[in-house]
């Protein structure tokens, strides 16, 4: 199961009281102050990891808490500090702060931000010695450490994004594209949530189908639109089965407007889908309408190998030049 969005409770670790000691001495039942200082609470941190499905681990334990520091201890020894925890989330990750508002976003693997800082420890009576108070009795308890509610929301870094209306064939794009395993059907939502695939080491998402009135939560909303948002360049499936293709791509480009207008634009290409189901009449009425638009149009056919093969060949040689 893709988990993309996550809300997690996190606590730092409370800082380790510090105490009152002596130290003892013959015929003195009572000698110098030697009561530790306690130690450090452990503190909370974020680091970026290359897992996209690391957040559906944590779909059972949605609890992060760090262990508290130790007690100060005699003969003026500190209490032991804890270790700190990491919550890792993928690379893309957005995490909100739902009692502070702050956010952080995290960008590049190993990548790591503290978000909850542990309590320090109490101090022990050896810290309040002075010329003028000598057998302090003094201590104090360690600080509470930190604790918050935290949004995890992962937007996917991808190369390339397919996006198009359910059915377009994009599974079945990337299932020729790539070494990745879409389950495809001839039936709209076949997608439920991105998949990935690897195109000579560029990563391709196939985006889910999205629907008219996606940007305000329709169908599977914005939801999977905000994944388009990292992504370099687009492909665009329109199904040539429809009654009207030119119709269904504005439909979709009229979402990515109002759900970011960036979106429209990105570098964009027209993949006319399912050309063995149409006669050669409607394909060339379909061409000339989109070629208005002045962007690159394909026009292929799972049954074609020779038609996905020059849309492959094409889109590497850019992505090959987009990146050097």
């Amino acid at each position: 199961m893709f988990v993309d969005e996550l809300e997690v409770y996190a606590k730092a670790g409370d800082g380790g009281d510090g105490v009152v000691r002596w130290n003892r001495m013959k015929f003195r039942p009572k000698g110098g102050p030697a009561g530790g200082n306690g130690g450090n609470g452990g503190d909370v941190y974020l680091r970026a990891v290359r897992d996209l499905n690391r957040l559906a681990k944590y779909t059972g334990a949605k609890k992060f808490i760090a262990k508290d520091g130790e007690p100060g201890r005699s003969q003026s020894q500190w209490g032991k500090g804890s270790k700190d925890i990491y919550i890792e989330v993928p690379v893309g990750s957005v995490v909100t702060d739902l009692d502070r508002d702050r956010m952080y976003e995290l960008h590049t693997e190993g990548e790591r931000v503290r978000i909850l800082r542990g309590g320090r420890g109490g101090l022990g009576n050896e810290h309040f010695k002075s010329s003028i108070n000598r057998s302090p009795e003094e201590s104090t308890k360690g600080k509470p450490g930190e604790e918050g509610r935290f949004r995890i929301v992962l937007s996917l870094y991808a190369d390339v994004g397919l996006i198009g209306l359910p059915n377009a064939g994009k599974s079945t794009l990337l299932n020729a594209f790539t070494n990745a395993s879409s389950q495809v059907g001839a039936y709209a939502f076949t997608t439920l949530e991105p998949h990935l695939g690897d195109l000579y080491g560029y990563v391709l998402a196939d985006i889910p189908g999205l629907i008219e009135g996606a940007s305000e939560g329709r169908g599977l909303g914005h939801r999977f639109l905000r994944h388009i948002q990292k992504t370099k360049m687009l492909l665009h499936l329109v199904s040539l089965e429809v009654d009207n293709p030119f119709d269904a791509y504005l439909k979709v480009r009229k979402e990515l407007a109002k759900f970011d207008k960036q979106l429209t634009q990105k570098e964009e290409w027209i993949v006319l889908t399912k050309k063995d189901l149409v006669n050669q009449a409607k394909i060339e009425a379909v061409q000339k309408e989109f070629d208005k638009i002045k962007k690159h149009v394909f026009v292929i056919s799972q049954n074609d190998c020779e038609s996905i093969k020059k849309l492959r060949d094409v889109l590497v040689r850019y992505l090959e030049s987009a990146t050097t």
